[in-house]
C-alpha cells in the first residue's frame, strides 16, 4: 500500500492545526486523529449543494454563501446547478486551505475558484452573515463537524440562537439555510424551528450509496 505523505500544515485561527496528506491521487485533511475531509468521499458535500439549489430553483440571479471551502466539492456541485447569472461567495477561515486548492489539490478543484461567478473571502463566515440583511438566497454551512463542532469552539456561534437569527436575517424571503453535519442533532433541529425556519432533516451518505451516514438540514426561512 502507498504510504501517506505529509504535504503541509496550517494553524487554525484560535488554536489547532490542520495537516494536508497525500497518498497517490488521494488527499486527506486531518485535525489531530480526526479526518475532516477526504478526496474520495464527496457524496454528502455535493448533496449539500444540489439539495439547496433545488430549493431555490427558478430564482433569478441567485446569491449563495458557502461557509467552508473544504475540498471544493460543495462549490463545484453548486456551480453545476446554477446558471450564468448566479453569484457564489465562499468563506474559508484558514488561508492555507485556499492555497492548497490552487496548489497541490488543483486537480481536485479543477479550476472552480477561477469561475467568474465565484468570490473567495479568506476569513470567518460569521461576519459576512452578521453584516448583511436579506442578501443571500441560500447559506450553505460545512463548517467544522456540524453543530457539535470539534475544530473551534467559536464555530458554535453559527449554530446557537443568535447565530441562527443572524442567518435568517441575512437570507432573502424564502431563502434556505443548509447545514452539513457528521451526525444527527435533535436539539439543533428544534433550535432551527424555534428560530423561524421550516426545517427538514436529510440523511445522506459520504460516498453515494455507501460510506458513513451524514446529515443535512434544509431550513427554509418562514415569514417576512
Amino acid at each position: 500500500m502507498i504510504p501517506w505523505t505529509l504535504l503541509d500544515t496550517a494553524k487554525i485561527p484560535g488554536g489547532g492545526e490542520l495537516r494536508l496528506k497525500q497518498r497517490g491521487q488521494e488527499f486527506s485533511i486531518m485535525l489531530g486523529t480526526n479526518e475532516l475531509m477526504n478526496s474520495r468521499l464527496s457524496g454528502s458535500e455535493r448533496a449539500l449543494a444540489t439539495l439547496s439549489c433545488e430549493k431555490i430553483k427558478g430564482q433569478k440571479a441567485p446569491h449563495i454563501l458557502i461557509g467552508g471551502l473544504g475540498m471544493g466539492f460543495t462549490l463545484r456541485a453548486a456551480l453545476g446547478e446554477l446558471g450564468a447569472d448566479a453569484k457564489v461567495t465562499v468563506a474559508e477561515l484558514v488561508p492555507a486551505v485556499v492555497a492548497w486548492a490552487r496548489g497541490p489539490m488543483a486537480t481536485v478543484f479543477d479550476g472552480c475558484l477561477d469561475d467568474p461567478r465565484v468570490a473567495v473571502h479568506e476569513g470567518d463566515v460569521r461576519p459576512l452573515i452578521r453584516s448583511t440583511k436579506t442578501t443571500y438566497d441560500a447559506i450553505l454551512l460545512d463548517v467544522d463537524n456540524g453543530p457539535d463542532g470539534i475544530t473551534s469552539e467559536a464555530n458554535d456561534g453559527l449554530y446557537d440562537y443568535q447565530g441562527l437569527k443572524a442567518a435568517r436575517d441575512a437570507l432573502r424571503p424564502g431563502g434556505v439555510l443548509a447545514v452539513w453535519s457528521s451526525g444527527p442533532d435533535d436539539r439543533f433541529t428544534r433550535r432551527l424551528r424555534d428560530s423561524g425556519f421550516a426545517a427538514e432533516v436529510v440523511n445522506t451518505r459520504a460516498n453515494g450509496k455507501s460510506g458513513a451516514r451524514h446529515v443535512i438540514w434544509l431550513a427554509t426561512k418562514t415569514g417576512p
